[in-house]
Formats: C-alpha cells, structure tokens, sequence
C-alpha cells in the first residue's frame, strides 16, 4: 500500500514558540521526526507541513525540496494541514491508499509504530486508526494531559477523555490500577484519504470542545476510529520542561 506520512510543524506554538527547530541531542526536533518516519520501510513519501519560512527553509537544507510543503497559516489543526498537503499531492498525480499524521513534536515516534498503523488497513472497512499504551502509574492516570482512550471488543474507540475512564464504582481510585487496563492515547493517526478530505470539512462538534479532544469530533460524526496497542512510549515536547526531560532521558539511555 501506498502510504503518505505528513509531519505537521507549527512555529507559533503557544508554550513553546521555535519548538520544531529547538535542539534536542545537537539536532533540531524536526529533524529528529522526519528520520524517523522517512526510516520507516512502508512510508513511500515523507513531507514536513509548515507554515514557516525558518521551518521550510530549514527542512529543505536538511532533506530536500520534496520533504517539505508550505502550507495556509489559517488551519485550525493539524490534521487541517494534513488535508491540504494531500490534496496538493493529489494534484500532482501522486496517488495513496494511507495517509499517516505524525506530530512534529514527537522526536522519540518509532518506524514500528507507523508499522503497526499501516497494518490496521487490513480490511478493508477500517476508516482511521491510531495508537494506545498502558497506564502504569496513578500520576499517569490522574493527569489531564494523558488522553485515556476506551475502546471496544474489536479494537474500536469508544470514547477519548482527559478523565480517567471508564469510573471504578465503589473501588477507591488507587486501587484502579489493579482492577482495570487503562490505556492512554497515543496521538498519531492514519487515514484513508478520503475519510481525510471529509473529517476536514467538518464543524467541531460540542464534545470535542467540552474536552478539546479533535478525534472527537469524528466519534461524533459516525467514523470509527481502530485502535492498537503499542509498547514503545512516546515522548513529546510540549514545553521547554519537556525538552529538558527528553535531553536527560537520551543521556541516561546513552550511559546504558
């Protein structure tokens, strides 16, 4: 299958302004993300979608022409972006049968996970699909920034939340962890490409702006959303605290 790998990179980020071309190990973000989604044997094309000229002109000198794409600064998110790389791809004669949505915050993203996502498009009625990881700690659990995910019997998602869920009646919340399999979300998607053309004319729904959770909006929508686990945890950086960890986390690995 034909697979497309978009790696939307905003430089007006509201806590971390200049996130993508920020050092992490003596490379910039961006750079990191793209290696690894270009390394990845199934992806047949690699494109950094941008709104920035610094961004842009960074990412050609690295990689070339072809792996960047300026695109509207008017997208309200990235999967907007995403929509309009593909179109423009699209236009180009370039054809795809996957379309995969990795943030350009994720430095640590892993060829196995975008594996994984391809391989969700094994039949043919799966429309989007993305990733989810255990929970092993309460601080994990509680915290509003770890998106929980519910899914049901055939690896649907049921539900996305900032709260923990589902709720453990009559089970004091420290003994949750014991009694259920919570799993957090893992936010790189994969699209058919026409599901991506038509998530990206729809309104936000109520629900995804009660929790500013944009899958949301598709759950509510009527798409369904598949699924996997993954065992590789990913690390973003969403602050300049958050690169900090990540840079200790890579001496510490380094050490071993």
């Amino acid at each position: 299958m034909k697979t497309l790998a978009i790696i939307p990179a905003r430089y007006a980020s509201t806590r971390f302004p200049g996130k993508p071309l920020a050092l992490l190990d003596g490379r910039s973000i961006i750079s990191h993300v793209y290696v690894h989604v270009h390394e990845t044997p199934q992806i047949t094309d690699s494109v950094v979608a941008t709104d920035d000229i610094a961004i842009f002109d960074h990412v050609k000198n690295l990689f070339g022409e072809a792996a960047v794409m300026m695109t509207a600064s008017s997208h309200r998110s990235g999967t907007d972006r995403c929509g309009e790389v593909l179109q423009a791809m699209e236009q180009r004669g370039k054809h795809y049968d996957i379309v995969i949505n990795v943030q350009g915050d994720e430095p640590f993203v892993d060829p196995t996970q975008l594996t994984t996502l391809i391989n969700c498009f094994d039949k043919p009625d799966v429309q989007i699909a993305t990733l989810k990881t255990r929970i092993l700690t309460l601080e994990e659990l509680s915290s509003p920034n770890n998106v929980k995910v519910v899914c049901g019997d055939h690896d649907q998602a049921l539900y996305f939340s900032r709260q923990p869920l589902p709720y453990l009646r009559g089970i004091a919340q420290e003994h949750w962890l014991e009694k259920f399999e919570y799993y957090k979300h893992v936010g790189i998607y994969a699209f058919r490409p026409s599901v991506l053309h038509e998530i990206c004319q729809l309104a936000p729904a109520a629900i995804e702006q009660a929790e500013s959770l944009e899958q949301l909006r598709w759950l509510s929508a009527g798409y369904s959303i598949r699924v996997k686990e993954t065992q590789h945890a990913n690390i973003g950086i969403d602050t300049p605290d958050d690169l900090a960890a990540a840079e200790r986390y890579i001496r510490t690995n380094k050490k071993q």
